[in-house]
């Protein structure tokens, strides 16, 4: 396994987590990254040298610690999917401080670190950072109000490190629509809408994409990928 690039997807254990893992792992070593021991073991499992990383994200200590282990157990870092977040829909009046604090904690901050521990490793191997973003980080969503602005920050952040590392890490920015997965069918109950998983893409789709953003020729990026349902909005 030692001459394959190497992986690390957040949110690995369910949803498009799992199947952007699914889709790297024919060429890249993984690295499983998930809250649930038990959850990211069992994953690891399916995949040939697997590598497991289990923290909450929000956890400084916790997430520095876990990181600096797998990349010493990894031995380098080809490819960081940031794919780990949160969603909720409320409206301004209905959003108390707290939840701000952590959806802004989740989706942009835990990022932001996360990033900023691997890109040693990542400048090494001139390496691709994608951002899992959201059609809430292009368009306003005045109902999801603090989950639309934690994905603009992120659409910033993003922006960011892309000019900062620009001729040694490439950075992409993907904005998918609503997803086949289970955040998808919280969030369409908290909107007190029934959930019909034909009107969502598939989980597959939005990974295949993802693994041709990473195949291309390294002289040349996708900033920016954006991605959407065929149905009508909802």
């Amino acid at each position: 396994m030692a001459d394959r690039p190497v992986a690390l997807v957040t949110g690995a254990t369910r949803g498009l987590g799992n199947a952007i893992a699914r889709a790297l792992s024919p060429t890249h070593q993984l690295i499983i990254a998930g809250r649930s021991e038990e959850a990211v073991t069992r994953v690891c499992a399916e995949y040939e040298g697997a590598l497991g990383l289990v923290a909450d994200l929000n956890n400084e200590a916790q997430t520095t610690r876990a990181v600096c282990d797998a990349l010493e157990r990894s031995g380098r870092l080809d490819v960081l999917i940031n794919n780990a977040g949160v969603g909720w829909k409320a409206s301004i009046e209905d959003t108390p401080r707290s939840q701000w604090r952590d959806i802004l904690e989740t989706n942009l901050i835990a990022v932001a670190d996360l990033t900023r521990l691997c890109l040693p490793m990542l400048r090494k191997s001139h390496g691709t950072v994608i951002m899992v973003n959201s059609g809430a980080g292009i368009r306003i969503y005045p109902g999801d109000a603090a989950y639309t602005v934690s994905k603009w920050a992120l659409r910033s952040f993003t922006e960011c490190l892309r000019e900062s590392e620009r001729g040694r890490i490439r950075v992409v920015s993907l904005h998918p629509g609503r997803i086949d997965t289970d955040m998808q069918v919280h969030m369409q109950r908290q909107a007190g809408r029934p959930y019909r998983a034909e009107e969502h893409m598939r989980a597959a789709d939005v990974a295949a994409t993802i693994r041709m953003a990473v195949d291309l020729p390294s002289s040349t990026n996708l900033d920016e990928i954006h991605m959407r349902t065929t149905e009508m909005p909802l």
